[in-house]
């Protein structure tokens, strides 16, 4: 029977331990900090307003973010989608509410009536998008349709003609990304600023 000895030696075993802790820290230092450091520097190279935040302008100050949801109740304004972060960048989140969750259904029920109520419409003919929360709880965005639901109150309260606001609407809708991936949608943002600079 052959048998094999161990012939490693303590001093062997120690340097075997020194190698794989060298190689945890340069593995460490290379992907904590070497990459991260020169992935945000292409960034800001490449896309320097996407890594800023897409900040949004007017007047020399800062007003708000095309990619961050705010919240709008004037009757002048156009109101994003309900937001289950309560339009906290720093809060990302969907309510994670399943949709047999009774306290789901409680605040739809609510919303749909506060937002049917406000519109003069029927709750039965709201956009889903009204009444749901984005997966990220700060969307920027509504549909179209949910837009068009809208014109009629900001209108009125803008003592606007309706066609002016339909048109608004429309040159702020931006097409499914690429053609085909997403959805039609509008930032309620940058629709609310083109109605600000309007009536100037």
């Amino acid at each position: 029977m052959n048998t094999q000895l161990n012939t490693a030696t303590p001093d062997d075993t120690g340097a075997g331990w020194l190698v794989a802790a060298r190689f945890s820290l340069a593995f460490i230092v290379l992907t904590g900090l070497i990459f991260p450091v020169l992935t945000a520097l292409a960034g800001e190279l490449l896309f320097p307003k996407q890594a800023q935040g897409s900040m949004i302008e007017r007047d020399g100050r800062i007003v708000g973010s095309a990619l961050v949801a705010q919240p709008f109740a004037a009757d002048n304004y156009f109101h994003p989608r309900p937001s289950a972060a309560n339009y906290d960048p720093h809060a990302l989140a969907g309510s994670n509410w399943a949709p047999s969750n009774p306290a789901l259904q409680e605040r739809i029920s609510a919303s749909s009536a506060a937002i049917a109520a406000t519109e003069g419409v029927p709750a039965n003919t709201l956009p889903v998008d009204m009444i749901t929360a984005s997966g990220s709880g700060i969307d920027p965005h509504i549909s179209p349709a949910a837009a068009r639901l809208q014109a009629a109150r900001v209108a009125r309260a803008r003592g606007l003609e309706l066609s002016q606001v339909q048109s608004l609407i429309d040159a702020h809708t931006q097409s499914a990304t690429f053609g085909f991936v997403g959805q039609a949608r509008v930032n309620v943002l940058q629709l609310n600023l083109a109605l600000d600079a309007a009536q100037r």
